[in-house]
Parts: structure tokens; C-alpha cells; sequence
């Protein structure tokens, strides 16, 4: 998984009925855009997130065409 500041990242209940988790990552703390991240969440709270597989980063930076 790689990400870049600016990326959401999306992190799904793991029992039903756990509502999903919304943030933007603020900081990149591995090598080459790899966890962990410094993620603030839409409640306004910020944690270190090492992604598990119940998580997905979106791009949110549009892709250059060459």
C-alpha cells in the first residue's frame, strides 16, 4: 500500500454493524509512501494508522497524462 499527503484513507468495520472510518492522511512516515500514516479521521481525531486489510487508500491527487 502507498500513499502520498492529501490521500483519503478508508477503513471498513470489522464486525457488522461497525460503521466505516473516514481520513485524511497528514503524514507519511514509511519509506517510499508506506505506512505508517498519520491519519486525521472526520471526527477530528488524529492516530497512527498501520493498514490492515480492511482498509483502502483513494488517490484524491488527479494523474498527470503524458
Amino acid at each position: 500500500m502507498q500513499a502520498v499527503v492529501g490521500d483519503q484513507i478508508r477503513v471498513h468495520g470489522r464486525v457488522v454493524g461497525e460503521a466505516e472510518r473516514l481520513g485524511e492522511i497528514v503524514e507519511v512516515r514509511g519509506d517510499s509512501g508506506g505506512p505508517p500514516y498519520l491519519v486525521r479521521f472526520t471526527d477530528g481525531h488524529e492516530r497512527l494508522v498501520f493498514p490492515g486489510p480492511d482498509s483502502e487508500v483513494e488517490d484524491t491527487h488527479p494523474r498527470q497524462q503524458s
